[in-house]
């Protein structure tokens, strides 16, 4: 038996519970899995509806804000020791690694932000200039070349 539709107050209500999950740092899948509703049904909420999607875009810089915070606690914590005293190289590479995916993670979640920038550019006093853009075919280049050799060991 099918479950009955939602009113607009209870999906308002869901979705604020979504939101306030993913602002403690949970996905938008974890935070619909722990409210218990299924995350296309929540989708469909938010094409429908212009300001759930203007909260759920909110929620999201807040989860990115999250996680960029995540990063500097994790590089900034210390170090376990080992049994004897010194410092765990096993526990250095596992922060690296916590550090690496959420960076890795937040580049490709919001690029413009927290991605690698990647511009070619000049200033305004020596700004770039292509002089010449050339195509070469090596294949007919050699293939030229052969033919004048040709011709000037005819002559």
């Amino acid at each position: 038996m099918p479950k009955p539709a939602r009113s607009i107050a209870e999906r308002e209500i869901i979705a604020q519970q979504v939101f306030n999950e993913m602002r403690k740092g949970l996905s938008a899948y974890k935070a619909c899995l722990k409210v218990g509703v299924p995350q296309g049904t929540f989708n469909g909420w938010l094409n429908e509806d212009a300001a759930l999607a203007e909260d759920y875009a909110r929620a999201r810089e807040e989860l990115h804000e999250f996680i960029a915070a995540e990063i500097i606690a994790i590089a900034d914590a210390p170090v376990p020791s080992n049994e004897k005293g010194g410092v765990d190289p096993g526990a250095i590479q596992k922060q690296r690694l916590q550090v690496d995916a959420r960076k890795w993670l937040l580049s490709k979640l919001a690029p413009k932000k927290w991605g690698d920038k990647i511009e070619v550019s000049g200033d305004s006093e020596n700004p770039l200039k292509i002089e010449r853009i050339e195509r070469v075919v090596v294949g007919e280049v050699i293939e030229q070349r052969a033919i004048s050799k040709k011709v000037e060991d005819d002559a």
